[in-house]
């Protein structure tokens, strides 16, 4: 019998397994609150989803292939875990989401309240975390990034419903909430370990590319995926008025009467069971799903590009097979 495919982020995770070990650990052991037993329940209904790590392991790698031999890469890796963590707990809320890595949400099981404040404890974790290296570049790139995405999801608030929002706003949104993160978990791995500014400037960009690629995949998926294997519900961000980059591009080639549709739908909110399926339809006669697609595909490719910057090592291969594996799906 045939021996399944190892993915790419599997590869990593092997190559990487004492120190992903030592970041799983260490964040339970920072996720713990003696006064309040619901911060680490809340927590570990997240944390131990099953996830598959990438953004921590993504600094782990940067870290390693650049040649680090201490102890702090393990307090970057929780860090953007903990960060990543508070994000989904905060954005659950702001979308009324009832599902999450195929599981009920944290707000769905507890309450918005709690969401919120254990997002906020973890953000704090997190900034404990970061200052621990005693690394001022290192606490400004993370810093930096915990604003970004911020700034990111309050972009997307003004912007969504909105039909004059244009591709550029779209990408600084997803450049925000999604890619800021990636590469700073790049960025600080190579920060740490001492790389050359050439170095760490290609691990930004790798980061920044895979994390573009990666929301751009995601944000596709929601009209062309299945439910069992994304764990959300096709055509949640239609249903939540959500300018991603499909629609963005079906409004601007739509005539006046789907111009109307996408008024009534999107600025209005006006929808009915059937509205759906025109949606859907009106995408694929523009052609905004295999346009997107390629501009996906597009930014994977930059990802790669970037890594001819950085040491050869066997993980810089595996890095090049992540950013193919992220928007595999859409192939």
């Amino acid at each position: 019998m045939d021996k399944p495919v190892e993915k790419p982020h599997e590869a990593i995770a092997a190559l990487l397994a004492d120190d992903l070990g030592a970041v799983n650990a260490l964040i339970r052991e920072r996720m713990a609150s003696r006064h309040a037993p619901r911060i680490p329940e809340v927590t570990a209904h997240l944390v131990e989803a099953g996830g598959k790590r990438i953004r921590p392991m993504l600094t782990l790698a940067a870290a390693r292939l650049c040649g680090y031999d201490g102890p702090y890469h393990i307090h970057l890796a929780a860090t953007v875990e903990f960060i990543h963590t508070a994000t989904l707990l905060h954005d659950d809320v702001v979308d009324e989401s009832a599902q999450r890595r195929g599981r009920p949400t944290a707000n769905l099981l507890w309450d918005n309240k709690s969401s919120v404040l254990v997002g906020d404890y973890l953000f704090a974790r997190a900034f404990q975390l970061m200052v621990e290296p005693g690394n001022l570049r290192v606490l400004s790139i993370l810093s930096d990034a915990a604003a970004t995405i911020a700034e990111g999801e309050v972009l997307q608030l003004s912007a969504a419903q909105d039909l004059k929002t244009t591709e550029e706003t779209y990408l600084q949104v997803i450049r925000g909430k999604t890619a800021a993160l990636f590469s700073a978990a790049t960025e600080a791995g190579g920060e740490i370990a001492g790389a050359s500014p050439a170095q760490v400037r290609a691990l930004f960009d790798y980061g920044d590319a895979l994390g573009i690629a990666f929301q751009m995949a995601d944000d596709l998926l929601d009209w062309t995926g299945k439910t069992d294997s994304t764990g959300k519900n096709v055509g949640d961000d239609f249903r939540e008025r959500k300018l991603t980059l499909p629609l963005i591009r079906a409004v601007a080639a739509a005539d006046d009467e789907e111009r109307a549709f996408w008024t009534r739908t999107i600025e209005k909110g006006r929808q009915n069971d059937e509205d759906l399926a025109t949606a859907r339809e009106l995408l694929d006669r523009h052609g905004a799903l295999g346009s997107t697609r390629e501009t996906a595909l597009d930014w994977a490719d930059r990802a790669k590009s970037a890594l001819t910057h950085l040491p050869d090592h066997d993980l810089t291969a595996h890095l090049s097979d992540l950013a193919d594996y992220v928007v595999e799906r859409l192939r």
